[in-house]
Order: structure tokens, then C-alpha cells, then sequence
């Protein structure tokens, strides 16, 4: 008995021997393209339990039992890969560098559109995010803000709006700042500007971010004054799956994303979706959201040569806003706070917000890639977007010329305004424009509203063809070039809202107008853009260099269907032909296998924006129009090593006859418009940022931004009179040697990102910004005594951090994120405005907009 016992007892520990059995296993998992590597990618034993995830470094230890086993490794938006291994017990084995290609359809094809930028081959200051970097930091962020942690870049929320933030690059503003998205501009082609409400789910759809300051890499007459933030969506996906997110702010903000993708289908096609829905308070008073967004992309195989993709993204949305007019001074600051909003009240006990911001921009291309042959590849994109919406806002005239009347909390009582309107009657503007009645011999008149709810619509329409073709000369020499057409109409006009509880509103052109009925101005911009572009790279073993050149044609027109009734004749402006040019020259040198330098500089003459090819909003041309120029020059140094990484670059900008049209009233009292075409700015700076992986745990890095940004002579200006249009002087505007305003002359930033678990990961951003100036009119500065700065803003920091757990959810991946913003809480100014003090002889802070303070999100999503 006890033979037997001690038999069973032997057999039991050989058998959890054997069972145990293990060996070690370890490897890094890098991406193809970039040679970066892949943090969080999934390693696995098929078959088993036995995982890991890869640590900061991409590196991966898997004790795995010992034996014949398929390695299987994912990561979200790549190719999986399974490699065979036999594992002996006690052994240790290491794989190298595991390569994951991209499962993104068309990617390689849609990067040679879009020029993006590559790593210590294309000569040029240039910081990317990837996709995880993306979801991880922007939560609830606006979208530019996730940029914030590059180098020279600055965001704000400005009024606090959904979708209403800002941002400027190397002391530009977004104007001067090209946005692309795929490869195609989005800079409105009349005045530069970009809305990013009307792109409030481009987070959810974008792959990477490619922020290239200074000209860029891009071979387009596009606006890349202070750089260019290149935005690759999502394409098509190898794999098929998809996703499901939910999220909520502690304001009250809710978000819902789902995300779809068919994989590739043995027909060639793949198909992928990614919708959301937002809605929800604001952090500022009445600034609600009710937001939708889609992205969809279809791409076809046609053959081994020939690919099409159809790619279509829009937000249909409506937010509440907070405008710059209604920034906040210190009284209003110091008794209500931060949050506060005075341009809304409460009418039949509902929350009515003056300002509110409604659009849907779609924008829909086709992609067509066609390699010819193994030296020819041709990628053209033709594409069109139509935007309908606009904002609301206050139209007054009398004593409500501005604004209604306010409550003891100093916000509109839309009640009394009500009342007001109901019981105003004018009769002698009734009588002028009709708003009466006359029944059995009594008089009836319409009452007149003394302050109404307007909106301003700005609809368009905006097609374009973009085709480039890249050429392989010979094994050193590559030939791009293509052709950049663009189609733009603008609709402006204004329209009446709300008449708040009177029968009509009075219009000098249009007489007694009603809710729907067009007011104030109506007018079309028309702007149609042909551009040739050729450049010609040279590849010599550790060197590289290009020569780029772009020429173009901008024909505008403008046509008024108000300023000059009846006169339609009038209404038509004379058409403009402007011609601009670029050329730009780089070189980079790889001295080593970690090592880079590279130069860059270029000549840049822009045609001007189109509001200032017309003088006084009408179509009077301008005369004294002359082209805008930019020149700059780069210098830069990168050091690549698997655990360091250090960029470090200086640049040197000149931005000469900006352009400018503005009005003042002159002593008399008249109304004079001033156009300014001889301004001058000089930017210049030095970047240095660094990444150092620590151990496979700990990552952290920082930037070190030093600017100096000013206008660099006096500014000449002419003045016309603003109702005949003449010529009626010259002026001088005294702006030599004042810094430019409303971006950090400097700032500096720390992160770092701390795996506390194998599935728990915690990071952080401070950034600390120095040199911040009020933003300022130049047509202020008419004294040639006074050449005191700008008010200059304090210094501060701010901290943000964020908490990451990976688990698995019904057996589904899953991953739950909380990000806190300002962590600390500080309540500081970011953006303001000034006035002159005659007492002190200083610029001293007139109102602004401040922090948000200390605020959360929480997001879960989980992959299917």
C-alpha cells in the first residue's frame, strides 16, 4: 500500500514538472516604417495564457512553457504577426526586433500627398503623435490642443466654446499656419482662418499629427508662414474589428464613439466607420454642445496597379459660445470668476445664449493611386466640401444698440427685452416701410424690435483637384511634381433669428424684415486658385537634398447684393489676378547611425487674404495691394539612440508687407479705413526638446523654447475715406521693436509617462510659459510718444496627468483612461487685451480670458 502511495506521489511531481517546464522569451517590437518602437503591443502564447504587453522601450519578458509554440503579437492598427519558436525548459531566447507593418490601406500612398516629413531624411523641425499618443492626452481637450506639448506651439480654449479654441506656432497665428488634412488644405480661402468646431470629431478619425514648423515639407502654396500641422486620418483597415467608447467630463459632458472596420474582403475592399455623438454643459455658463461626427473610408483594389479610396468626414453641430467682445475685466472677474458669461440670460424660464455657433462642413474626396511602373507612382485626390451654418449674435439700434437689458447678475433679460419689443411702435419707420394695416379706416403698426437675435451665415462650397507624381530618375535622383487646382465660393449675408417678441425688424436696404429675411450685408466671395509644383530630391548614401519650387494663380471676385441696390450694375466687382510663387532648398546629413544635421530655407511671396483685395466691405478694390513675403532659414541637429532621443534647432523668419485694413475714428469724428501694407515681423528662436527612456518602466522628456518675436520697423498706412472711398491721407503706425502678441515668447515642458503594473500606466505634462503679451491692434499705435509694450501678461504653468488601466471586459480588450487637467488648479490669465493708461504712460490689462480650472474625463473603450 504505502509502494503504491509513494508511486502515485512520484508520478504526481513528474507530472508538475514537466507542466511547468519554462523558458524566457524576449524581443522588442518596432514599427516597420518608423523604426519606433511600440509600446503596449500584445504578446501572447496561442493557445495559452501565458502574455505581456511591451514595456516604454517596446521591449517585452515572456515566461512561456516550454515546447513547439506559435508567438502571436497585435497591436492596434498594425498587421499581426505570429513567429514559431521552440522553447526549451530553462532557456532564455531573443528574438530581436520584431517589425509590424502598418494595417492601414493606402497609408504609404496618402503620406506621399500629404508630405510628410521623414525621420533623418526630410530637412525640417518636425514633431509627430500617434494615435494612442492622440486618445491618451485629448479626452475632453480641443483639438489643437493635444498639439500643446510640442515645441513653439500654443492653444488656448480663447472663449471656451466646443470647438472654439486656437492656436499659433512660432509666435502665428492659425492664419499663417497651413492645415491639412490627408494632403488637402483647409484654410478658409478668403480670410486663412480654421474653425475647428467644424471638425469636432477629427480626433476620433486621425491617425497622426505632423506638426512641421517653419516652411515645412509640403510642396503646396499653402499658408505655412509659422509651419504646418499635417493630419493623417484613418484609412482603411487589413484588420476587421472595431470598437465601442464612452466618456463624461465632471462638468456634465457626455461623449459616444463606435468605431467599425471590415477588414479586407477577398473582393479588394475594405471599409471602415467611426461615428460619435457629444452633447452636454460647457465648463463656461450656457456654452452647451450637441455635436454628431462620421468618418468613413472605402477603399477598392482594381487590379495590382490601381487603388481607389473614398474617404467622407463631417460634424453637423451647435454649441453655445463665448466670444472675445465678451472677454472678462477684473471687476467682472474678481465677482463672478472664471466661468462667467454675460451674454445669456433666461426668456419664459429657458437658458437662451445670444452667441451660439451651428455648422456642417463635410468634405468628401476620391483618392486614386496608380503605380505605373517600378519608377512612376501617380496619387490624385479629387475632393469637395460644402458648409451650411453660421453664429448668432446681438443687433441692436437706440438705447439697445448693443445689448438688452441685464438682470443684477449683469446677464440679458431676455423677458423685459421681450416686453420692450412688444409695445415699441414707430410709427413713422411702419409708415416708410410698410408695417401697417388699415382696416375699416384704423390704422394698425407693426411693432418694431429694438434689439433682435441675428445670424451670420457663412456658406460655401469648395472643390478642388490635387495630383502628384513621383519619379524615380535614377538611384539618387527623385522627381515630384503635380498640379493644384481649387474652386471657392463664400455666401455671407445676414439674417434675423429671433425678433424677441416684436413683429419686425427695420432694414435701411430691405425695409420691414422677418424672422428668416436677410439683413445688414449680403455678399459673395468667389476665390479660384491654380498651382504648379515641382521638386527634384537627391539621395547620396548619408545625404540628402531637395529643391522645391510652386507658382500660382489666385482669381477673386466679389459680388454684392445689397450695398448697391438698385444699382445692380455695381453689384458685381471687378475680377483680380494675383500671381505667387515659393522655392524652398534643404539638405539633412546623417554623420552617424544616431547623429543628423540638416539646413533648410526658402522664399515665400503670398498673395493677400482675400478681405484685403476690397476696401470698406464692398468692391472697391484696392489699389495699393501688394504680395506678402516670408523668408526663412533653419538649422537644425537630432541625436537618435534606442533610449535617447534629442532634437535641437534655430530658425529665423522674416515676414515682410503684411497686409492689414482696418478703420478708426479721426479727430473729427469721421470714420476713417486705413490699409497697412508694410509691416514687418522677425521671428527668431531656438528649440531644443529631448525623450530619454529610463528603464522599461520609466519615460520622461521636455522642451526648452527660446523666442524673440517683434515687429520690426513703422508701419505705413493709407487712409481712405469711408464713404467715397478716396484717398485722404497718409499715416505712419508706430510699432518698431514691440513683441508680438498672444503667443509665449518662450516656454519650457516636462513629461513623463510611469508603468505602476504591467497593466497601469500613469503620466504626465507641465508646461511653464514666459513673455506672453496682450494681443494688440497696430492701428492703435498712432502716437509716435507712446512705443510703450504691449501689457504683458504673468508667467505661469500648468500640469496635467492621466491614469491608463488595460483589462479585459467579457473577455474583450479594454482600456479605461482618466485624464485631470490643471491639476493644481491655477486660475491664470491666457489671453487678453489692453489700453493705455496716461498716468502711468503703460499699456495695462483692459479684459481677457482665463484658465479653466482644475477639471476631469473618464473614458472606457472596448475593442471587439
Amino acid at each position: 500500500m504505502k509502494k503504491r502511495s509513494l508511486l502515485f506521489t512520484v508520478m504526481v511531481l513528474l507530472i508538475a514538472v514537466t507542466s511547468f517546464a519554462q523558458g524566457v522569451i524576449q524581443g522588442v517590437v518596432k514599427d516597420a516604417n518608423t523604426d519606433e518602437t511600440l509600446i503596449g503591443a500584445t504578446v501572447v502564447v496561442e493557445g495559452t495564457t501565458f502574455g505581456v504587453t511591451t514595456n516604454l522601450d517596446g521591449s517585452f519578458l515572456l515566461v512561456a512553457p516550454a515546447g513547439d509554440l506559435k508567438l502571436d503579437i497585435t497591436y492596434v492598427g498594425y498587421e499581426s504577426q505570429t513567429i514559431d519558436i521552440t522553447v526549451k525548459d530553462g532557456s532564455t531566447y531573443n528574438i530581436g526586433n520584431i517589425l509590424l507593418k502598418s494595417s492601414a490601406i493606402g497609408l504609404d500612398e496618402v503620406n506621399v500627398m500629404a508630405s510628410v516629413a521623414v525621420d533623418r531624411k526630410t530637412p525640417v523641425a518636425v514633431s509627430t503623435l500617434d494615435a494612442q499618443t492622440i486618445e491618451n492626452q485629448l479626452g475632453s481637450q480641443e483639438f489643437p490642443e493635444v498639439m500643446k506639448n510640442t515645441p513653439n506651439v500654443y492653444a488656448t480654449k480663447s472663449g471656451g466654446g466646443f470647438g472654439d479654441a486656437r492656436i499659433n506656432i512660432r509666435g502665428f497665428d492659425q492664419r499663417n499656419v497651413a492645415v491639412m488634412i490627408n494632403g488637402i488644405p483647409v484654410n478658409d480661402m478668403e480670410n486663412g482662418w480654421v474653425y475647428w468646431s467644424n471638425w469636432a470629431g477629427l480626433g476620433d478619425a486621425t491617425r497622426t499629427i505632423q506638426i512641421q514648423r517653419g516652411l515645412g515639407a509640403s510642396k503646396l502654396a499653402i499658408n505655412s508662414v509659422g509651419g504646418t500641422i499635417n493630419i493623417i486620418t484613418k484609412t482603411s483597415d487589413m484588420n476587421k474589428g472595431g470598437s465601442i467608447q464612452v466618456g463624461a467630463t465632471d462638468y456634465g459632458r457626455f461623449k459616444t464613439m463606435l468605431s467599425l472596420s471590415t477588414g479586407k474582403l477577398k473582393t479588394g475592399t475594405a471599409i471602415t466607420f467611426v461615428g460619435s455623438r457629444t452633447v452636454g454643459k460647457g465648463y463656461i455658463d450656457a456654452t452647451f454642445v450637441d455635436a454628431w461626427s462620421y468618418f468613413l473610408s472605402v477603399s477598392q483594389d482594381i487590379g495590382k496597379n490601381h487603388q481607389l479610396v473614398f474617404t467622407a468626414i463631417g460634424a453637423p453641430q451647435q454649441h453655445g459660445q463665448r466670444d472675445g467682445y465678451y472677454m472678462l475685466d477684473s471687476a467682472k472677474f474678481n465677482k463672478y470668476g472664471p466661468k462667467y458669461n454675460q451674454n445669456w440670460g433666461y426668456r419664459g424660464g429657458e437658458e437662451l445664449n445670444i452667441r451660439k455657433n451651428f455648422y456642417h462642413k463635410p468634405q468628401m474626396a476620391l483618392n486614386w493611386y496608380w503605380t505605373i511602373n517600378e519608377k512612376a507612382f501617380l496619387a490624385t485626390s479629387a475632393y469637395y466640401s460644402f458648409g451650411n451654418g453660421g453664429g448668432s449674435g446681438p443687433l441692436g439700434y437706440g438705447h439697445y444698440k448693443y445689448e438688452p437689458p441685464k438682470t443684477s447678475y449683469g446677464q440679458y433679460d431676455w423677458d423685459q427685452m421681450s416686453d420692450l419689443n412688444a409695445a415699441n411702435v414707430d410709427t413713422a419707420d411702419a409708415r416708410k416701410n410698410g408695417a401697417y394695416t388699415i382696416k375699416n379706416g384704423d390704422t394698425s403698426f407693426q411693432h418694431r424690435s429694438q434689439h433682435i437675435i441675428r445670424n451670420s451665415m457663412n456658406n460655401h462650397k469648395w472643390m478642388g483637384l490635387l495630383s502628384t507624381l513621383n519619379y524615380d530618375l535614377s538611384d539618387m535622383l527623385t522627381l515630384t511634381a503635380g498640379v493644384d487646382a481649387r474652386y471657392y465660393k463664400g455666401e455671407h449675408y445676414r439674417e434675423v433669428r429671433d425678433l424677441v417678441g416684436g413683429d419686425y425688424w427695420s432694414d435701411s436696404k430691405f425695409g420691414a424684415t422677418h424672422v428668416g429675411d436677410k439683413i445688414a450685408y449680403w455678399n459673395d466671395g468667389i476665390v479660384t486658385y491654380g498651382g504648379l509644383f515641382a521638386q527634384l530630391e537627391m539621395t547620396l548614401g548619408n545625404f540628402n537634398a531637395f529643391a522645391a519650387a510652386t507658382v500660382s494663380n489666385t482669381w477673386t471676385k466679389r459680388i454684392d447684393y445689397r450695398s448697391y441696390l438698385p444699382a445692380e450694375d455695381k453689384a458685381v466687382s471687378e475680377g483680380l489676378s494675383n500671381l505667387g510663387y515659393d522655392f524652398k532648398i534643404g539638405a539633412n546629413l546623417n554623420i552617424s547611425e544616431r547623429s543628423n544635421i540638416f539646413i533648410n530655407g526658402g522664399y515665400y511671396s503670398r498673395v493677400p487674404f482675400f478681405r484685403f483685395m476690397y476696401l470698406n466691405y464692398k468692391n472697391d478694390v484696392n489699389p495699393d495691394l501688394t504680395n506678402e513675403k516670408i523668408t526663412s532659414f533653419e538649422l537644425g541637429y537630432a541625436y537618435n539612440a534606442s533610449k535617447l532621443k534629442i532634437r535641437a534647432n534655430g530658425y529665423y523668419s522674416i515676414w515682410n508687407d503684411i497686409s492689414m485694413l482696418t478703420g478708426f475714428k479721426a479727430d473729427d469724428g469721421s470714420y476713417v479705413n486705413a490699409f497697412m501694407s508694410s509691416l514687418k515681423e522677425v521671428h527668431m528662436g531656438i528649440e531644443l526638446e529631448a525623450d530619454y527612456v529610463a528603464t522599461r518602466w520609466l519615460r520622461f522628456g521636455g522642451m526648452v523654447n527660446l523666442g524673440n518675436w517683434k515687429y520690426a520697423d513703422d508701419a505705413h498706412a493709407i487712409l481712405y475715406d469711408d464713404q467715397t472711398h478716396d484717398k485722404i491721407g497718409e499715416g505712419t503706425i508706430y510699432t518698431k521693436d514691440l513683441f508680438v502678441g498672444n503667443q509665449p515668447q518662450s516656454s519650457l515642458g516636462f513629461n513623463g509617462t510611469f508603468r505602476i503594473a504591467k497593466t497601469i500606466d500613469l503620466g504626465f505634462n507641465y508646461l511653464y510659459y514666459m513673455g506672453l503679451y496682450a494681443q494688440f491692434k497696430p492701428e492703435h499705435r498712432k502716437d509716435e510718444n507712446v512705443r510703450a509694450q504691449a501689457y504683458q501678461l504673468p508667467n505661469y504653468g500648468m500640469l496635467d496627468m492621466r491614469l491608463g488601466w488595460r483589462f479585459k471586459l467579457a473577455g474583450l480588450d479594454s482600456y479605461f483612461n482618466w485624464n485631470v487637467y490643471n491639476v493644481t488648479d491655477n486660475i491664470t490669465l491666457v489671453e487678453a487685451e489692453d489700453k493705455f493708461d496716461k498716468a502711468s504712460g503703460e499699456y495695462v490689462f483692459k479684459k481677457g480670458f482665463w484658465s479653466w480650472g482644475r477639471n476631469m474625463n473618464f473614458s472606457l473603450k472596448v475593442r471587439f
